[in-house]
């Protein structure tokens, strides 16, 4: 009889070096956000005065009752997700259109652009510029003095009194547009590398068959590319709905202005309503934020479920043969 040769199972140790990525993720995220739900249902409530004054946790819906549900049509939670959504349409949309026009340009066999890797470097170069940067040059841009400012005084445009910073509005686009211009072109290169792994046999048979570039590219490069671009959706949404550096850094979330009966920060988005609530001071309220945290967390999955949704594949079911 030949003896059994003793096989070396090489699986296992794949599991040995996903060991340190769970123990990071549970400890340093799931933890947080098993907390962050749980803390959400405490409110923070001062007992007594001056030194004696003491912080006590209150449980309950309060945060939800009261600040999240209780101020919708007005409060400043519901202006947070208003103005958090809009801005992240207004760089989103632009964002993925031109991408994938420049991802389908970059990659078309009929159109060879020349220099076409100095192309990719400028396009992406806005996103290793540090975000303190873009809001800082920006700003002096379109301070009152700025050069884009100056510009658009010189051609009668604005008057010489105007301050395009003390526009809720104008804020709003300028940073919407910061947001599109910094990610763009990482958008474009994951789209590229996307295309780039499809077939090119494809494209030659869609070609013996006379199909136009167009044709081609909603054909077969956009049903071929639906994983990459649902990477691409989910993980647009899921930064771009917790943005805080740019908006922060440029004004403050200002300018203040009059919405309705209130008086609300134009460009304040949930993230910075949240750290308002977690810096040590008189409006410091961890439950509070908890619960704003919460909502975003909400309304990013649902967004992101979307995206899920109408990109997956479709299977269609096979009927057997009785």
């Amino acid at each position: 009889m030949q003896k059994k040769r003793k096989t070396v199972e090489y699986g296992k140790y794949g599991y040995i070096f996903l060991v340190p990525f769970f123990l990071v993720f549970l400890i340093f995220q799931l933890y947080p956000l098993l907390y962050t739900f749980y803390i959400s249902f405490f409110k923070q409530v001062q007992v007594g005065h001056g030194r004696k004054a003491t912080i006590e946790l209150v449980p309950g819906l309060n945060n939800y009752t009261d600040y999240v549900f209780g101020s919708l049509g007005g409060g400043e939670v519901f202006n947070a997700i208003i103005v958090t959504i809009v801005m992240w349409l207004l760089n989103f949309v632009p964002q993925i259109l031109l991408s994938l026009l420049l991802a389908g340009w970059f990659t078309d066999a009929f159109n060879k652009l020349r220099g076409e890797g100095a192309y990719k470097v400028i396009m992406y170069m806005p996103n290793i510029i540090t975000a303190a940067t873009i809001a800082v040059l920006f700003y002096s841009f379109f301070d009152v003095n700025g050069s884009i400012t100056g510009l658009l005084k010189s051609v009668g445009i604005l008057n010489d009194n105007s301050d395009i910073l003390k526009s809720g509005y104008a804020s709003l686009f300028i940073i919407a547009f910061i947001q599109f211009w910094m990610w763009y072109g990482n958008t474009m290169i994951v789209l590229i590398a996307g295309i780039m792994g499809i077939s090119p046999s494809l494209y030659e048979a869609a070609m013996v068959d006379g199909a136009t570039p167009t044709q081609q590219f909603w054909l077969i490069t956009m049903p071929l590319l639906k994983p990459i671009l649902q990477f691409t959706l989910v993980t647009s949404a899921i930064g771009g709905l917790q943005m805080y550096d740019i908006p922060q850094l440029f004004n403050k979330g200002g300018p203040v202005v009059k919405w309705g009966a209130n008086s609300v920060n134009s460009t304040q988005t949930i993230i910075m309503l949240v750290k308002s609530y977690i810096d040590a001071g008189p409006k410091q309220d961890y439950g509070r934020a908890a619960a704003y945290s919460v909502i975003l967390f909400i309304i990013t999955l649902a967004i992101s479920m979307i995206f899920f949704l109408a990109t997956s594949e479709k299977k269609s079911k096979s009927s057997g043969v009785g």
